[in-house]
């Protein structure tokens, strides 16, 4: 089955265009380097929880939107060799392409899938 990298991070929502040309050129880069697919979710019904919850994960403060994304590879293999490269390539380098959000409170993971119907 494929392998699947999944992000959640708080982005203010005066960022939201920002945020869609940054995870745009993110995407490309992805891709060019072995993605299958990229899929970028704005929150839209993101309830507060008592205990945890998607905001309180990544200290969503007052003016932020929950972001949740996740990409798509072929394999575990295909994941590590292009994510290498995605992460020496100069279009996503910090001063190239800066993250519209505080990439402190970015949740991230890559995941083995179990099921996919």
């Amino acid at each position: 089955m494929n392998y699947i990298d999944g992000f959640v991070a708080a982005v203010p929502t005066a960022n939201q265009d920002a945020y869609i040309q940054h995870a745009r050129l993110a995407a490309l880069v992805f891709k060019e380097h072995g993605a299958l697919r990229v899929t970028e979710c704005w929150g839209d019904d993101v309830p507060e929880g008592e205990t945890t919850s998607f905001s309180m994960a990544v200290k969503r403060e007052p003016e932020e939107a929950v972001i949740f994304s996740w990409i798509e590879w072929p394999s575990r293999e295909a994941r590590d060799a292009g994510m290498a490269k995605v992460m020496q390539d100069p279009r996503l380098q910090p001063d190239a392409n800066p993250m519209p959000f505080d990439g402190k409170r970015l949740i991230y993971g890559g995941f083995r899938m179990l099921l996919d119907e």
